[in-house]
């Protein structure tokens, strides 16, 4: 299973942007986004931002990602 991750653009350069995940931020590749801009949300998969997204469908995904871990915590 594949699974791609809404991470917020927070600064960036020519293919490289700094994304905020949860409160962590690492680098991911935007040079399939080359029109991404900081503030933008989009999805993250090995690395690369996929796909550009807006912040309610980020906001509602990473609201579904903490349900499933709240889920695997009390099982």
């Amino acid at each position: 299973m594949c699974l791609a991750v809404p991470a917020k653009i927070m600064e960036r350069t020519e293919y490289m942007a700094t994304v905020e995940i949860s409160g962590v931020t690492r680098q991911v590749s935007i040079m399939l986004l080359p029109d991404a801009v900081v503030g933008d949300y989009v999805l993250v998969h090995a690395g690369f931002a996929i796909q550009a997204i807006d912040e309610e469908e980020a906001r509602r995904t990473l609201e579904l990602f903490k349900e499933l871990e709240q889920y695997e915590a009390d099982s």
